[in-house]
């Protein structure tokens, strides 16, 4: 598509009528919660999936790489944000025994020859938190802010040519388009600087729809300690960081810069009073409150829109506002036809990981964690909301060495990250066995990650040490990070598809 028919698009939407879109919006929650009451929304057992983004570097330097359209729609991939972006998606899968391995063979299957396709274009995709290497002749600063005006419309320059999101450029709507972290600044005129950040997106289908509150709160109060246990950014591209020493931007990085990026660029700027929209999501009392709080959710790019041939475009206007409510946790409502009709929650703050295995680690622990701890009526779920938000922040700057609050089964209160993840795993597997799987089977997903807390080693702190002691042995800045993106990138060559990432360091 070209930049003036782009252009002609973006402007087209900005002149869709936003009252008559929040209002059809409106009445199509009162439908769907009138749905939700008659059950159509019911699922008769859990079912799991995934949401995958990565990007694309040039296999011989390591430096971000710009994908041609064609060859992501050759691979099987979707189109993300920025043109260096793709992203792949699971089928739903029962959660039992072999809808985990369909999940982890559907991953591998279709990685396996997108990567044999792109290298022969000399380009390699990656798993990994940031990027923070550039694409050659060019800074991060330059790739991430090159803008052009068109009839009056800002286009980001390496944007894919989706119309939300230049359209989102363009609106009232007032995001900072910033990047505010220690030591690290960028100010942007459009979106592009999220394209910074890449995730896995564990996804867990409620069987009664109406409960979906009770796993909401439990899935807000373990969003730390698996935030923690997966944090993989703490570096960003060495042309962002201001002027200072280097061994004091390395001692104050954060390990998961990730949740400050999505914040900082999407959200208002600090002392506006529009409420944020990338934010940690508030507890409900009921479905209903739930399907209000996106209704009620600032609407960005409205658009004008007619119902199609799914069961859930009967809420299409409801879906669209949907995908602008970017809580790290989040409730989801659709379905393609009445028997797919499904609420689910979609578990947003894990950074993409080094390999497969280790996203489907999380995806069974979370899903394991979603079986048990409703069924236990665990005590954890009485943490204070406020304390599950400051554990969550807190998880973000520190990893696996940030002091958690958490409420073990028998009622105690501990920080101890023995007894967190003792019991988190212990859970875990008790949900996964509860749905089938054997003892062993369990503990095939969980045991990468239980390395990770015997370890004291996230990703991100993998990274972190490997930058410490090149600064430390007098190397540049730049220099070390950019060697340990090319050992991640190395290591992950040989593990992405037949490993996990402790085998990094064994």
């Amino acid at each position: 598509m070209s930049a003036s028919e782009l252009a002609d698009r973006v402007a087209e939407a900005l002149t869709t009528d936003t009252e008559a879109f929040n209002e059809r919006a409106r009445e199509e929650a009162e439908a769907l919660k009138s749905a939700v009451r008659d059950g159509t929304f019911d699922n008769t057992e859990a079912i799991v999936g995934m949401e995958l983004e990565l990007y694309a570097v040039d296999d011989q330097t390591d430096a971000l790489q710009r994908v041609p359209r064609q060859l992501l729609e050759l691979i099987g991939f979707e189109k993300e944000l920025g043109l260096h972006n793709a992203e792949m998606q699971t089928s739903p899968q029962p959660l039992n025994s072999h809808g985990l391995v369909a999940q982890r063979n559907e991953l591998k299957a279709s990685l396996l020859p997108a990567q044999q396709r792109v290298r022969n274009e000399g380009i390699r995709l990656v798993s990994d938190g940031m990027w923070t290497v550039p694409p050659a002749g060019e800074t991060a600063r330059e790739y991430l802010c090159d803008c052009v005006e068109q009839s009056g419309v800002r286009i980001g320059t390496n944007m894919s040519d989706s119309v939300r999101y230049h359209t989102m450029a363009n609106t009232d709507y007032p995001s900072a388009f910033e990047i505010d972290a220690p030591h690290a600044s960028l100010q942007a005129e459009t979106v592009m600087p999220e394209s910074l950040i890449t995730s896995i997106q564990p996804h867990y289908q409620i069987p009664h729809a109406p409960d979906l509150p009770e796993y909401f709160s439990y899935a807000l109060r373990i969003a730390a300690p698996l935030l923690a246990l997966g944090v993989n950014s703490p570096f960003f591209p060495p042309d962002l960081y201001d002027d200072a020493p280097d061994p004091e931007i390395v001692a104050g990085a954060h390990m998961e810069n990730r949740i400050g990026v999505f914040e900082s660029v999407l959200n208002p700027p600090a002392g506006d009073p529009t409420p944020p929209k990338v934010c940690f999501p508030p507890d409900f009392d009921s479905v209903e409150a739930a399907i209000d709080d996106i209704v009620e959710d600032d609407t960005i790019v409205p658009v004008d829109l007619q119902s199609g041939t799914r069961f859930d475009d009967d809420f299409v206007h409801f879906r669209h506002k949907h995908g602008s409510y970017w809580r790290w946790v989040r409730p989801v409502f659709e379905g393609a036809t009445r028997s797919a009709a499904n609420a689910r929650i979609e578990f947003r703050p894990l950074a993409a990981q080094p390999t497969v295995d280790d996203a489907i680690g999380f995806a069974a622990v979370f899903a394991g964690l979603m079986e048990s701890l409703p069924q236990l009526e665990h005590p954890i779920r009485s943490l204070d909301w406020e304390t599950a938000k400051k554990n969550f922040y807190t998880a973000a700057r520190n990893g696996l060495r940030a002091k958690i609050e958490w409420i073990t089964a028998d009622g105690a209160t501990t920080t101890s990250t023995e007894e967190i993840y003792g019991e988190l795993f212990e859970h875990a597997r008790e949900g996964l066995e509860q749905r089938g799987l054997s003892a062993e089977e369990a503990h095939s997903y969980i045991r990468p990650l239980r390395e990770r807390v015997d370890r004291r080693l996230t990703p991100a702190r993998w990274k972190h040490d490997y930058v410490r002691r090149r600064v430390e042995e007098n190397v540049p800045l730049a220099e070390a990070i950019w060697g340990m993106q090319a050992t991640y990138i190395r290591n992950q060559e040989e593990t992405l598809l037949d490993g996990s990432f402790v085998d990094w360091f064994e």
